[in-house]
This record gives C-alpha cells, structure tokens and sequence, in this order.
C-alpha cells in the first residue's frame, strides 16, 4: 500500500496539516521544519501528485460525497438534498462508497491525503471522536451528516429523541408490552434509539424486557433492511404474550416486519423511523428525520465555507417528527 501524507507526519513527527502545508509551498512552516517534511517523504519514497499539489493551490469545482451504501432509502434521500443545492452552482459531485471490508477511518485518510475535491460531505461515517480529530487534520473543508463532532460542521438528527417520542406515543396510548425492532449493536443510530426507547420506558415506571428488544440475524446494511425486519418480527410472534405494539429502528425494518406480521394474519400498531418516500404509499407511521434539508443544507454550508481561511463552524440537529398513519392504530 503506498505512503500518505498521514504516514509522514507520523514520520516525521508534525501535524498533517503542516506535511499539506509543506508540499503547497505554504509561506507558514519554518526552513527546519520544510526540509525534515521533505527528507522523510524523500525516504520513504512518496512524490506528492501533481494533480493534488495544482490542485491543492487552485479550486477544483468538485464535492465530494463520502457514503458507506448507495442503495440505503435513507442516503438515497441525503443525495437528492445535495443534488439539488450542488444543480444550482458550477460544482460537480463525485460520490465515494466506503467498503465496510476496511476500517472507514483508514480509507478517509487516504481519500483526504489525495486532495480530490474542494470539500467532503461525509454522510452517516461514523466514527469517533479521536478518528474525527485525525481526519481534521487533514486541514480540508468538511461537513459531517448524521454524525456529529464538536470541531466539525454537522446535521444531525437527535436519534434519542426520536425513539422516546415513538415509544412514549404508545405509552401515552396504553400500550405497557411495546417491543423494539433493533439493528446491529456497533451502529451509533441503533445504539442511541435504544438508549430512548429504554430510557421512556424507565420513566414511565416500567422495568424494560429485554425478550422484546430483538434484531434479526441478516446483517447486511448493520441490519437496517427488510429481512432483518421480518426475522426480527418473527421472533417477537413466538413469544407468548405476544407484543402490544412495536417500534422499529427503520422504515425498511418496518416493511419487513409488517410482511411477517401478514403471514400470521396479524396486525399489531407499529412506528417506523426514517420516513422514506415509500412509507406514505403503504400507510407507516414513522419518525420523519429531514434527510432532504441535511444534505441540502449541509452542502450549503460548505460551498459558502470553501475559500474562507476561517469558516464559522456550523453545526445543528433536528429532532425527528413523529408522523402518524395507518399502522400505529392498528390492533389484533
């Protein structure tokens, strides 16, 4: 694998942004620190791309958007969001996947250390405080969607309170045995609408059930997909009682979980999270999280900041609506 800029400050003992600086010809390192930058990139075999160092010094025209998977309903909506504000500029958008084969904290680096583009929208990367930290290093333009660091612009939804509205909608109902259609346990959304949903349940002088927080064993998407959904939801009918009602972590979820509930002839009330477009169409209630209006002013917010030396760092957080249709009335 070659040499980054990152494997070079490490090397050399600098800050990323000072081995950028250095291969920019910028005026603001000292001779010293110039020449040790450049004899450990000259050892270790790394020639700066010409296409980085023009570009680096010039603007680009190009934004980035950083995904971990084109096919998700949710980042499909994200885009058009940016689509649309990128349509109305001279800016062309280059979209980068994210392999889930390989740590995305790695292969950001090498993204940022090539110097593509005049911006990166990182759409639902996340990572943690320390791997942020690192990546900012990189010293480019940023805005992070669905994920959120204090030094960072951000659009994040409060996943938290999304869980406790749904949750609390059918306390507030009379439902007691509410069950809750979860995801992979390393996924930061799954993870903070579980801690809601747990947490209104303790506030409402419940004792959560741990038999009733349950995930399907497909995996694929960290488990926000229709077959996920539809195991999850199969498991919740072999218990006895069977729920009262049900929150997903997903609309997708949701649809998969509906389809098994159909297959028993059963019909129990269920929230979903997300409001895809197909949701309305099939009559789901759901967290609407403004997945259009992040990307679209998330990428606002970054093609007013590229070419300003010192951006004012911007940063907001929705919380989710709770949007009632047909299957949240639903009884046996």
């Amino acid at each position: 694998m070659s040499n980054t800029i990152y494997d070079i400050a490490r090397q050399a003992g600098v800050s990323i942004a000072t081995v950028s600086r250095v291969f920019n010809e910028s005026p603001n390192v000292s001779s010293k620190t110039r020449k040790k930058v450049q004899n450990v990139a000259k050892e270790m075999g790394y020639q700066p791309q010409g296409m980085a160092q023009g570009l680096a010094r010039r603007k680009k025209n190009v934004i980035m958007a950083v995904v971990p998977l084109l096919s998700n309903y949710f980042f499909l909506q994200v885009l058009n969001g940016i689509q649309d504000a990128i349509s109305e500029t001279n800016f062309e958008l280059h979209i980068y996947n994210v392999k889930s084969s390989e740590k995305p904290v790695d292969q950001l680096k090498r993204l940022l250390g090539r110097r593509w583009a005049d911006g990166y929208l990182f759409v639902s990367i996340h990572l943690s405080d320390s791997e942020w930290k690192m990546i900012s290093q990189f010293d480019q333009q940023m805005v992070l969607i669905d994920d959120a660091y204090s030094a960072c612009n951000y659009f994040q939804v409060n996943n938290k309170q999304g869980a406790r509205k749904a949750t609390r909608y059918f306390l507030e109902h009379g439902f007691k045995r509410i069950a809750l259609i979860t995801a992979k346990e390393e996924s930061i959304p799954a993870a903070k609408r579980r801690q809601g949903y747990i947490q209104t349940l303790t506030d409402w002088g419940l004792t959560p059930d741990e038999s009733l927080i349950v995930s399907g064993d497909t995996q694929y998407r960290d488990g926000f997909n229709e077959e996920n959904g539809y195991e999850a939801m199969q498991k919740l009918l072999e218990q006895t009682p069977n729920p009262e009602a049900v929150v997903c972590m997903s609309d997708i979820q949701a649809i998969g979980a509906i389809s098994a509930m159909k297959e028993q002839n059963l019909s129990l009330p269920i929230i979903g999270y997300d409001d895809i477009q197909l949701a309305k169409y099939i009559g789901l209630s759901t967290m609407r999280q403004p997945m259009y209006k992040m990307g679209k002013e998330g990428t606002n917010v970054l093609l007013d900041q590229i070419g300003k030396d010192q951006p004012k760092v911007v940063q907001k957080e929705y919380i989710p609506d709770l949007i009632l249709r047909s299957t949240s009335s639903q009884q046996n």
